[in-house]
């Protein structure tokens, strides 16, 4: 059987409102998803053995391969299928790492998507599903890569979404945030009681105007850096709204065009050569 590839996208959160804390210490969300044409790429070639080779411009960033989230979505669905078969799996890794871009859990569902193909298994089975649920609750909405409303620990996905598309600019300082230390830091804030109600086909921008992410605050007191991402972005000539991702580090900003986003992009690569700095398309 031939190498197949997959293409794994950043997972961008337009909007995150913390609900509440679950008994099990986990926090219930709400959280508008879409996901951007700049991601990382994996490779499979089919086999008897799994395994994982990493490399790219933050392959570096990634750890110890053994505990890499592409490896535990082969475990996770080999539990469900008996005799799944796996393989060489490659990564090319140029997305940044703990970055709250979901690029694990786009990894681990790129995987699940190869997986799937090279054994015939049709990509509504249920056991799809329950294999990126066990790997991390980010790993589900990102099997199908589609924009959704999450809820619940994120678990609960909408049906897709089709909204416009959004030219953007993402920024990353290259400093990891830890999702835990986020949490932390948001214990005794209050998040936004407006649930998000239906997306709308049009007027997008302004609709996500009216919803913010939660995290902000906690994100800026653990790395302060995020604050001066954020400052320079709703600086640059043309955005139409900046915000942080997730529980950070990375921050995008929204332009009414894609040659207006380009163009940011440059004029901030050229002013901050130490940042990940990426034009891109959400949607």
């Amino acid at each position: 059987m031939s190498t197949t590839t997959a293409f794994a996208p950043a997972k961008i959160n337009l909007t995150l409102r913390i609900v509440g804390r679950r008994a099990d210490g986990y926090h219930e969300l709400e959280s508008l998803v879409a996901f951007a044409d700049a991601g990382d790429t994996l490779t499979l070639r089919p086999g008897p053995e799994t395994a994982l080779a990493v490399d790219g411009p933050f392959a570096g960033a990634c750890g110890e391969t053994r505990d890499n989230l592409v490896l535990k979505a082969a475990a996770a669905l080999g539990q469900r299928v008996p005799g799944l078969r796996g393989g060489a799996f490659h990564l090319d890794k140029s997305l940044p790492v703990a970055a709250g871009i979901g690029g694990g859990s786009s990894d681990a569902a790129a995987a699940l998507r190869l997986l799937a193909g090279a054994n015939g298994i049709v990509p509504g089975d249920p056991r799809l599903a329950e294999a990126a649920l066990a790997v991390g609750a980010d790993v589900p909405v990102c099997v199908t890569a589609k924009a959704r409303v999450m809820r619940g620990i994120g678990e609960v996905l909408s049906p897709p979404i089709a909204m416009s598309r959004l030219p953007a600019v993402l920024v990353n300082p290259g400093v990891a945030t830890a999702t835990r230390d986020v949490f932390r830091a948001f214990a005794g804030m209050h998040g936004d009681a407006k649930p998000l109600g239906d997306v709308p086909a049009t007027g997008l921008v302004d609709f996500l105007r009216a919803h913010g992410n939660d995290l902000t605050a906690a994100a800026i007191a653990c790395v302060p850096v995020i604050g001066d991402v954020l400052d320079v972005l709703v600086a640059l000539p043309g955005v139409q709204l900046a915000r942080m991702s997730g529980s950070g580090s990375t921050c995008f900003a929204l332009f009414e065009t894609a040659p207006a986003a380009s163009a940011a992009a440059e004029t901030l690569r050229a002013a901050r050569p130490d940042w990940w700095v990426a034009a891109t398309t959400l949607g």
